[in-house]
């Protein structure tokens, strides 16, 4: 596998992405997948939020936008995965380039801006899955709506999902959607949770709902979202996304590219959000993602509060060894 990395890193990346995934389905497809998973071990199994893992290792959003790759993603070992950011209509995203892979430090930038083929065709993904593991789905709405369309954009796709989705985390923290982080300001996020309460009792959804927040936010807004999210029917947070903080990065030509920073300059950042929400509640439901590259990381965001844990960067930089040395005993 060490090989076959080593190709990629000489493709550009969304080319490079897309081909390890299609390779990963054909070997899949192949039965041959057991070569990169066989030193997994689950013994034991955990009901979090009213689901059952069988471990708590999973996929972040963005990995598989379009619910392509759930099968062959799911057969490597991991505990669930998370699909998305998928939004109402199909979008191109930003323009290209917009992925930037920093491996000396192991560290990503992206600036992709929600670029999935909609809801309806991650629908139909989700409908053929064979994969029986926890799967949930990560909504966010189109670059083109504004003001209380964006809002309906999140409330449809929570129509369109629900039956399908094991769970649902709904994005507010994507740096790449102009003034999507506006979200997390107290009068429109009240508003936006309002607006989901009455969709999900309409809809009578009971599974898990979760709120996507950014690192970059200050711990004073953090305290503030904790406590709309305590009062609110939305169960839980996914603590962070990326980080437009590039201060910490050594490559001086990668620090003036816009987007998000995920990998290791993020480690620090987004499990210091994850202490900081379970000192304020002991009890809500926290998955942790944002820098894991190492068992070692894995446990720190376990330590600081998290019940569960995800990994992107890690994955792609690492490939499937990495999910080996995080979940076997």
């Amino acid at each position: 596998m060490n090989f076959f990395l080593k190709i990629f890193k000489f493709l550009p990346p969304e080319f490079a992405h897309s081909a390890s995934l299609n390779s990963l389905n054909l070997l899949h497809k192949s039965k041959l997948l057991f070569l990169f998973n066989n030193k997994i071990i689950n013994k034991n199994e955990y009901t979090i939020f009213g689901m059952k893992f069988k471990n708590k290792l999973g996929t972040a959003a963005g990995l598989d936008k379009n619910g392509d790759y759930i099968d062959a993603l799911g057969a490597l070992g991991f505990g669930f995965l998370e699909v998305g950011t998928v939004t109402p209509k199909p979008q191109y995203g930003n323009p290209k380039p917009r992925i930037f892979r920093n491996y000396s430090e192991n560290s990503i930038i992206n600036r992709l801006g929600f670029n999935n083929k909609g809801i309806d065709y991650l629908v139909n993904n989700l409908k053929k899955r064979k994969y029986g593991g926890v799967v949930g789905v990560n909504i966010g709405a189109n670059k083109s709506s504004k003001g209380i369309e964006r809002i309906n954009d999140y409330l449809l796709c929570i129509e369109k999902i629900h039956k399908f989705a094991d769970y649902i985390t709904i994005n507010i923290s994507s740096p790449n959607t102009p003034d999507l982080r506006d979200l997390h300001l107290k009068e429109n996020l009240k508003n936006l949770i309002a607006s989901v309460e009455n969709k999900i009792t309409k809809l009578n959804f009971k599974k898990p709902i979760f709120l996507k927040v950014s690192p970059d936010e200050t711990d004073e807004s953090i305290e503030m979202i904790i406590d709309l999210v305590k009062k609110s029917s939305i169960t839980g947070v996914v603590a962070t996304n990326t980080t437009i903080d590039k201060e910490n990065l050594i490559n001086k030509k990668l620090k003036k590219e816009d987007g998000g920073v995920s990998g290791q300059p993020l480690m620090d950042k987004s499990t210091n959000k994850i202490s900081l929400i379970r000192s304020k509640c002991s009890d809500i439901p926290i998955i942790g993602v944002g820098g894991v590259m190492s068992k070692k990381d894995y446990l720190t965001k376990l330590s600081a509060g998290a019940d569960l844990v995800q990994i992107y960067t890690g994955f792609i930089i690492k490939g499937p060894n990495l999910i080996n040395q995080i979940v076997r005993d």
